[in-house]
């Protein structure tokens, strides 16, 4: 599935979002995949607590000058996200997100990004932490290709959001662009 060209005005096509004639075959996979999810989720981060005292994360807002944001649809769990992963160790927080960003939606920095804040996620783990920035200095050289990881990519505007967009993503979204008060809880 490919990634909206920033650059072609409108929301993404059907295809572009997953729809189409494949869709039933996603919907078993995706149905597949969220049965298990929890055990999946568990299971990383019983590895995760034993091989890290705390996880941290990056997560990014990258808004195109549309004024949309890039989403990206994993293929080990449902909904769309905010581009994003796990620091490594010896990686500072801007490294990361680099990576990811790069990883997980071909984006390059081209300017400094704003950090909007700092997020307990006890949704994942009392142990994990987001630090979530605002990307606005960026330039996309191709779309992405989908992979094991990130099996759909997109920019999207606000009020044409995916129906699986989390509410994770969805509150970070109304923080950012309407002013919503950040309740330090991802």
């Amino acid at each position: 599935m490919a990634e909206h060209d920033a650059s072609r005005p409108g929301p993404p096509s059907p295809c572009e979002t997953g729809a189409g004639p494949s869709a039933a075959r996603e919907s078993r996979a995706a149905r597949l995949r969220r049965s298990g999810e929890r055990g999946l989720r568990s299971a990383m981060h019983v590895w995760w607590r034993l091989s890290r005292g705390m996880t941290l994360g990056v997560r990014a807002m990258v808004i195109d000058g549309d004024g949309r944001v890039l989403l990206v649809k994993h293929s080990y769990v449902s909904g769309w996200y905010l581009p994003g992963g796990g620091v490594e160790p010896g990686e500072t927080l801007h490294e990361a997100l680099e990576r990811e960003l790069f990883e997980e939606g071909n984006v390059r920095l081209t300017g400094a990004p704003a950090l909007h804040g700092l997020y307990l996620n006890a949704h994942v783990s009392r142990r994990d932490h987001v630090a979530l920035y605002v990307v606005r200095a960026f330039e996309q050289p191709s779309a992405p290709i989908p992979n094991r990881e990130i099996v759909a990519t997109g920019f999207f505007a606000l009020d044409a959001l995916p129906d699986e967009t989390t509410r994770g993503t969805r509150a970070r979204i109304a923080e950012v662009f309407h002013g919503t008060p950040a309740t330090g809880r991802w």
